[in-house]
């Protein structure tokens, strides 16, 4: 986990260019998501975090985004029943 406000903008885009972000979150909802999801895009940089896999958010317990992941919540709502 990267949090946004330890690298700098142009450090984040190299990153993101070479596909070792491809996920990005928020810290203190632990909710995690696409890059270009609008509700991310949103947030405060002191909360923001980057995932380089889906499988390390979910074990870092965050939530899939229920904006640009769909599926993905509806099935982790459906599992947390």
């Amino acid at each position: 986990m990267i949090h946004h406000e330890m690298i700098t903008d142009q450090e984040l885009k190299l990153l993101i260019r070479q596909r070792k972000i491809l996920f990005g979150g928020n810290r203190q909802l632990k909710i995690y998501g696409m890059l270009n999801c609008y509700s991310g895009k949103r947030m405060k940089r002191d909360n923001r975090v980057f995932f380089d896999t889906e499988a390390e958010a979910i074990i870092l317990g965050y939530r899939p985004c229920g904006h640009c992941m769909k599926k993905a919540y509806m099935s982790w709502k459906n599992d947390s029943v």
